[in-house]
């Protein structure tokens, strides 16, 4: 096992790397350490920023010299214990169409920059899933949440990593070379991860289908956008579940309306009853957010 990694980022940074693989332990462990970081309120701590298996620092170099904040760091590391770690976060259930009409049109104009360009992307995963269907993929995608293990790439994108046993992981690899458009809001999956795309904009995951309700809103008109412009955060659980063309148009139509409200159940729970056993935790979680 590699010994977590520390390096200098220029005059304001400390970057630190967990690991060189995500795993739901290693994520944990990043928030674990970033939280009670954040929770000393330092005033040399200027910015942190906690990532899938690794967290940066910017510090303020006039008060505190950067290899004092390394071996800080490295005792944070050492003194997080998963055993009463607990994560207060949000069940969310997140409507996907798949299929839909506007990411197919986007990832049909792209074939000559994809592995396979005889298929689309739900048939080729599928395939080097071991799937029978696309339908049985869906289903693997759907029956199980999602950890939102970080944010980045643009602003809210949520990588999201599924609370599953590593054997069942869906994995895909990205394009071969990156589309120049992808659809606002389209589902994808790259590596281990699902993400939404928040904005118009280039990407190179496989594309599935297409969120009905925004996760970036500019100019926060809807209720779950007041206190941010963009929707998920780290450590939500997500659920994305499969629904038809007829409630999806619904759901534009209450965005456009500025009634959409996501379904959400607040949620504590510890990390370790995670690792112990991510499918009951998953069956759980599922019961918790439709009762």
């Amino acid at each position: 096992m590699l010994m977590p990694r520390y390096e200098y980022g220029g005059d304001e940074f400390i970057f630190v790397e967990l690991a060189e693989e995500m795993s739901l332990e290693v994520n944990f462990q990043a928030m674990a350490i970033t939280k009670k970081l954040r929770e000393e309120n330092a005033a040399d701590i200027l910015d942190i920023c906690p990532s899938n298996a690794s967290y940066m620092v910017r510090f303020n170099p006039d008060s505190i010299h950067p290899d004092a904040l390394i071996s800080k760091l490295k005792e944070l590391e050492k003194s997080v214990s998963m055993d009463d770690f607990e994560i207060t976060s949000r069940l969310v259930d997140v409507p996907i169409l798949f299929e839909d009409p506007w990411t197919h049109e986007a990832l049909i104009r792209f074939r000559d920059r994809h592995q396979d360009p005889e298929s689309t992307d739900l048939e080729y995963v599928a395939r080097i899933n071991g799937f029978e269907s696309t339908d049985a993929l869906i289903k693997g995608i759907t029956d199980y949440p999602y950890l939102v293990s970080m944010i980045g790439f643009v602003p809210g994108l949520p990588w999201c990593y599924q609370m599953v046993p590593r054997e069942k992981q869906i994995e895909a690899p990205k394009y071969v070379r990156p589309r120049t458009f992808t659809p606002e809001r389209a589902f994808g999956f790259g590596g281990a991860f699902a993400v939404i795309y928040p904005v118009q904009g280039a990407g190179g995951y496989q594309l599935f289908g297409i969120a009905a309700a925004p996760i970036f809103e500019k100019d926060s008109k809807l209720v779950d956008f007041k206190e941010d412009m963009t929707f998920p955060r780290q450590g939500d659980i997500f659920r994305y579940r499969s629904i038809t063309r007829e409630e999806y148009d619904s759901i534009r139509q209450q965005v456009e309306e500025g009634t959409f409200r996501y379904v959400t159940k607040d949620i504590t729970f510890k990390a370790q009853d995670v690792l112990e056993n991510p499918k009951a935790f998953s069956d759980d979680v599922l019961r918790r957010l439709y009762s």
